[in-house]
């Protein structure tokens, strides 16, 4: 017996990856991690490289791109802060706000309310709920160019089916996308029956992740549908309220393929969003100078506003 147990702590202190008699461990788990990582990052770092290289050097680009006065097709002079101070007199530009703000302020609430609605609706084990989930989805992933066709027919002021239903109902016909002062709004329609999709989607899941328990006590202490909903679903759901708002914002705020398919822009500027007039003033007016300018401004807007809004969600203690 006293010759077996010397033998045994001497093989157990010799065994790799566990810890000897000075209770050190042992180099086996540092390798197995430092392969781990290397493996990682041999199929992760080609595609981080891509990109990184697709977005910092145009960004660093566009930046030196803002203080000259280049047309894409020369390289153009320094002209410092210029551009940044024209945007100041540029009535286009500030058109451009205020189209961008509107989207925004409406399309956010509102997809928010709609998609966490509609998903508790969805929620429901029903004859062919899986048809009308997907009847909700196939707005959002169907092409902005074929979206956008469809709805200039719809609203077309002459041919269009939305003015022939105003013309059965006794209703005077109106402009729509060729109103100054309508064709804003109904671009925002349009945006948000193509986008809130993914609100819906997104919220849905969220809902089917609250665990079961919590719903079946709320039922046995009494409360009804919208108290199971307020205290318990919108709770429930709070981050992913906060995660939809950033990104309907970033969604919102490079607004640009239903205005190229519909509108471009008018009538007389009605639907010109920053991002638009960015792609104007590059490609069609060759400042690409002062676009990228614009452009700029619209980042820093946009991170300021992220920013802000996980301030205020960290400060409620929702993050």
């Amino acid at each position: 017996m006293s010759s077996t147990a010397p033998a045994l702590s001497r093989a157990e202190t010799a065994a790799p990856g566990k810890p000897g008699k000075s209770g050190k461990p042992g180099k086996q788990p540092d390798r197995r991690k430092l392969a781990d990582n290397v493996t990682g990052w041999s199929f992760a770092g080609p595609a981080t490289l891509i990109i990184l290289g697709f977005s910092l050097i145009p960004m660093a680009w566009a930046l030196m791109l803002s203080f000259t006065d280049s047309d894409l097709m020369s390289p153009g002079r320094n002209v410092g802060l210029d551009n940044y101070r024209a945007l100041i007199q540029d009535p286009v530009f500030f058109q451009a706000l205020r189209n961008t703000a509107l989207l925004v302020v409406i399309y956010i609430p509102a997809s928010l309310v709609a998609g966490l609605l509609i998903a508790v609706l969805l929620n429901r084990k029903v004859r062919g709920i899986g048809f009308y989930r997907a009847c909700f989805l196939v707005p959002y992933i169907a092409s902005a160019t074929s979206a956008g066709l469809l709805m200039g027919y719809i609203f077309d002021r002459d041919f269009g089916l939305m003015n022939g239903l105003f013309v059965k109902l006794g209703l005077p016909v109106q402009g729509l996308l060729s109103s100054p002062s309508q064709a804003m709004f109904v671009l925002t329609l349009i945006f948000f029956w193509t986008r809130f999709g993914f609100s819906v989607v997104i919220y849905l899941a969220a809902i089917q992740e609250i665990s079961k328990e919590v719903l079946e006590a709320a039922s046995i202490d009494g409360a009804g549908r919208w108290a199971t909903f307020r205290h318990v679903i919108v709770p429930s759901v709070r981050s992913m309220t906060i995660f939809l708002a950033v990104w309907g914002l970033i969604d919102a705020l490079q607004f640009f393929d239903l205005i190229v398919t519909t509108t471009k822009g008018g009538p007389a500027n009605a639907t010109v969003t920053i991002v638009y007039y960015v792609w104007q003033l590059a490609f069609s007016f060759f400042t690409a100078g002062y676009g990228a300018a614009v452009a700029y401004v619209l980042f820093l807007g946009t991170l300021l506003l992220i920013v802000i809004g996980l301030l205020i969600a960290r400060k409620k203690g929702v993050m």
